[in-house]
């Protein structure tokens, strides 16, 4: 019978996706796949849609701050253990691959009960609090920054990047163009807010579109929630919301606008675009978007405009400096190691597979 892969991870589409990625890789390669996720979620919608088989199991949730729900959660966190434990007994995976978000603790503490090789992945430049938890049943961390292993026992620790959907590179720009309506010479500028979008960029490009559209045509996803105040106009054209027609948008862009998050930035590296990246601000998040940031600024793969910085002037200014040195961000990203992260991944998946037969 073919090896079983247990993927899971949850609680955003950011913790989905990377696992995902490896899917058509795992099938080549002969391997059976399962996700195993709460009901009712992000992960069974997403995991159902790729047609993987899903298994649901119990998860609390888990909060940095004082919450009541955190009285509740290690009940459900142990419940959920012991769903996995059962399941992990009856399915005997070869390998559990852990994508972070808080349905990861279960699954990765019954894992490693069970003596199965259980291997996490952390997108951001610092360990989440979830992957924190997981990390003692853990037998390799696989991390998107190779800042990452310096806050990881050296031993589990291995740089791979953060696994992208394959089909990100099978966009056309001319299907862009036909999506969009944009036309002409203008270079095209893509900005994205995150799946939710970002009320404090779409309160600066909306407005500022007349302004934006003088050098550049716009392409702006501005949220399902967000799109009030984004209305079309010549040289200007928002979407709530892209799926199948990102990898066209992608093709069609000469510079990408975007938040920092990790799987953002994975695909900007993959697909080598200049980009601006306007991180999350402390004040409304952990601070992982700013050491993302920071990073690929560091090595020259990006333009970073401070949230707090962020006027319709100054995105121009930074608009036009990243489009005049344009080919210097593409070469610094053409000698990156990240670029091949789902094939590295892979490669740890296989070796785990192996010792556990």
């Amino acid at each position: 019978m073919q090896p079983l892969v247990f993927l899971t991870g949850g609680g955003t589409a950011g913790h989905v996706t990377p696992n995902l990625a490896l899917v058509p890789l795992l099938s080549q390669k002969g391997y059976r796949i399962g996700y195993i996720g709460r009901k009712n979620s992000i992960e069974e919608q997403l995991a159902k849609g790729a047609a993987l088989p899903f298994y649901p199991i119990h998860a609390g949730r888990l909060h940095r701050d004082f919450n009541l729900e955190n009285w509740v959660s290690p009940l459900q966190n142990l419940w959920g253990t012991a769903q996995a434990a059962r399941l992990i007994r009856r399915e005997k995976p070869a390998v559990i691959f852990c994508k972070g978000g808080f349905v990861s603790v279960p699954v990765a503490l019954a894992g490693h009960m069970q003596g199965v090789p259980v291997i996490l992945h952390e997108s951001d430049m610092t360990p989440g609090l979830a992957n924190r938890l997981c990390l003692p049943a853990a037998d390799v961390v696989c991390t998107g920054f190779e800042e990452t292993l310096g806050y990881l026992p050296h031993k589990k620790a291995i740089y791979t990047g953060t696994p992208v959907r394959g089909e990100l590179l099978g966009g056309s720009a001319e299907e862009g163009r036909r999506i969009t309506g944009l036309q002409g010479r203008r270079p095209v500028v893509l900005i994205m807010g995150g799946s939710s979008g970002a009320g404090a960029i779409n309160a600066v490009v909306g407005p500022g579109a007349a302004y934006l559209t003088e050098r550049y045509q716009i392409v702006h996803l501005c949220g399902r929630k967000q799109v009030q105040g984004c209305e079309p106009r010549r040289g200007y054209f928002p979407m709530a919301y892209a799926g199948k027609e990102l990898p066209h948008l992608y093709a069609l862009a000469d510079i990408v606008v975007s938040r920092a998050g990790a799987n953002a930035l994975a695909e900007i590296l993959l697909l080598k675009k200049p980009n601006i990246l306007i991180p999350l601000p402390k004040a409304v998040s952990r601070g992982d978007q700013i050491l993302n940031a920071t990073s690929f600024a560091g090595k020259g793969y990006s333009y970073v405009l401070p949230q707090e910085e962020l006027t319709v002037k100054r995105l121009r200014q930074a608009l036009d400096q990243v489009y005049a040195e344009r080919e210097g961000y593409r070469r610094a990203m053409i000698n990156s190691k990240g670029s091949e992260a789902a094939k590295a991944v892979l490669r740890v998946i296989e070796r785990a597979a192996a010792k556990s037969k």
